[in-house]
């Protein structure tokens, strides 16, 4: 079992990659095609998941429950990506992150519509505070950038992503995390190397510029390979609540960070509907907080 300090540090590695992927995603496709950006990022992040697959000694079997298991993975990956990238030409990178901080309520959506998983009435108030935030945002946002087509954009990319959660451990197939995480690089591979033909017109013809390569480069070797290790060893060895929160901690740092080193500009107005957001999903976990907090001093005192 790691040590506290090592979680520590690995959980603030985390927050810190997701913070400042979006703005990666962002400086990728200011000279790329965004769909040949995100394609160039799954075939330069195969070759390095399949080495650390190597070095880790985890096998990747082919059979049809772990294939079917790779596809559902592979949603939440290039899936998911797909209308992230997509949505980069009408939001800040700062709004793209604070789309996937309502990844929770979202999931929680699903498991209530699809699977009868009963919410508390605090859940409830923290979706509708989410919402009310979100349309804060929208209205704020109207003169900035920030587009109702990217917020409709990225919350089809967020119910991907959280759908493919659901997808996974219902088929359950019994792999190892790098296993699942190689195996759903391959499929998004597979998956865009079928967009080429579509996106071909629009293939490169000059080096992308400096701030696009350093873009892009993150997004493959932070984003794609670094925090999948960071989060399947979170996955491990701490509460689900304790990495849910990542969802709240990250959006703030990541308008932050938009805000200093690409100059985006954030009005009052979205700033306090983020607040607002922020807030909901404060809510939406208190319950659970409260109650990991108590199991902590329980075994703490046993």
């Amino acid at each position: 079992m790691p040590s506290k300090m090592n979680l520590m540090l690995t959980y603030s590695m985390l927050i810190f990659i997701w913070s400042t992927t979006p703005l990666a995603i962002v400086w990728s496709v200011q000279d790329l095609h965004s769909l040949w950006a995100l394609a160039l990022r799954f075939f330069l992040a195969l070759p390095l998941s399949l080495v650390l697959l190597l070095i880790a000694r985890a096998k990747l079997p082919m059979n049809l429950q772990c294939i079917h298991s790779y596809a559902a993975g592979a949603c939440s990956f290039i899936g998911s990506q797909f209308f992230t990238y997509l949505a980069t030409a009408y939001l800040s990178s700062g709004i793209i992150a604070l789309m996937f901080g309502l990844a929770p309520i979202i999931t929680g959506l699903i498991g209530f519509f699809a699977f009868n998983i009963r919410l508390r009435r605090m859940q409830w108030l923290g979706m509708l505070t989410a919402v009310g935030g979100l349309v804060i945002i929208c209205l704020g946002g109207s003169t900035q950038h920030i587009q109702p087509i990217g917020i409709g954009l990225m919350l089809l990319s967020v119910f991907i992503y959280c759908a493919s959660i659901f997808w996974v451990k219902k088929i359950n197939a019994p792999l190892e995390p790098m296993a699942q995480a190689s195996g759903s690089i391959i499929v998004s591979t597979l998956f865009a190397l079928c967009m080429l033909p579509f996106i071909w017109s629009y293939a490169p013809t000059e080096m992308p510029g400096a701030k696009s390569l350093f873009g892009l480069g993150y997004a493959v070797v932070m984003a794609s390979v670094v925090a999948m290790f960071c989060y399947f060893k979170l996955v491990q060895n701490v509460r689900p609540v304790t990495l849910s929160l990542t969802t709240v901690l990250t959006p703030m740092l990541a308008m932050l960070a938009g805000a200093v080193l690409n100059n985006e500009k954030v009005s009052m107005m979205v700033f306090a509907g983020a607040a607002v957001m922020l807030s909901g999903l404060f809510i939406y976990f208190y319950q659970d907080l409260k109650a990991s907090r108590a199991l902590a001093q329980k075994l703490k005192a046993d």
